[in-house]
């Protein structure tokens, strides 16, 4: 009975931040361009959908997933986890953290590949360039930034590091990969950064941050728990670029060996 009653106030949640998106909708569509809008009872049900599923989503986020990305960032954080690892009694420094870069990266690889705004561009950028992006690269091109995005930021998180020295060099990287990669794929490379930062990845990711802040000796989980989020819309955007980059070589001397 708890469990639904919470669905409704999530549901009643979800009514209200969809409604002014709905609102401008029908403004742009009755008032502006005054024309009736096509398939009504569809529509309609469409948006049923959306609303009900986003419910749910968030109702399952909040129950599981959010609760057990910061329980396992707790568990493999604790010390006598850590030092059941060790073969001595060292002090525990970040090399000893092995298992949390393996679960941010895991986690980062798996959300990212079950993003829906991430999937619904790269099937977007197929259908537009005729193939020549291919969706399942794409998204797995970004999943990899991702994963290495979240290891590095995890390990920023251990050691303690401010984190603008790694936000200034990965976009001095990004600036250097512009100026080289395909035309073509460096405005998708910037879109795919912002995609990967929604309903999945976000709470996940966010869960995981503060999770190692509160746990490790010294991190405060608002200045060192927060801030995860940055390197999952970073690296993926050197990640596509690198793939791009690399398809391109492949190309060019495919074109050279058959001259």
């Amino acid at each position: 009975m708890n469990l639904l009653l919470e669905f409704f106030a999530t549901l009643k949640a979800t009514v209200t931040d969809v409604l002014p998106i709905i609102s401008i909708l029908l403004v742009f569509q009755l008032v502006v361009i005054r024309k009736p809008i096509p398939k009504v009872k569809q529509v309609g049900f469409g948006f049923l959908y959306v609303l009900i599923g986003l419910a749910l989503f968030l109702l399952g986020l909040e129950k599981a997933l959010f609760p057990l990305g910061k329980m396992m960032a707790q568990q493999l954080t604790d010390p006598s986890f850590i030092l059941s690892e060790q073969s001595t009694s060292a002090a525990i420094n970040w090399t000893d953290y092995t298992w949390v870069y393996i679960f941010a990266a895991a986690i980062g690889f798996s959300t990212t590949i079950a993003e829906p705004s991430l999937i619904a561009v790269a099937l977007k950028a197929e259908e537009v360039s005729g193939g020549a992006i291919h969706a399942n690269n794409l998204r797995i091109s970004v999943a990899i930034g991702v994963a290495i995005g979240i290891s590095v930021g995890s390990f920023r998180i251990v050691a303690g590091h401010p984190i603008h020295y790694y936000i200034i060099a990965g976009y001095v990287v990004v600036v250097i990969q512009t100026m080289f990669c395909p035309k073509l794929i460096v405005p998708l490379a910037y879109d795919s950064g912002g995609v990967t930062t929604s309903t999945v990845t976000v709470p996940l990711v966010a869960a995981l941050g503060l999770g190692l802040a509160s746990t490790i000796e010294g991190r405060s989980p608002l200045i060192d728990g927060f801030g995860l989020i940055a390197f999952a819309s970073l690296f993926p955007i050197i990640a596509v670029m690198a793939y791009a980059q690399i398809t391109q070589t492949k190309t060019e001397h495919r074109k050279y060996k058959k001259r």
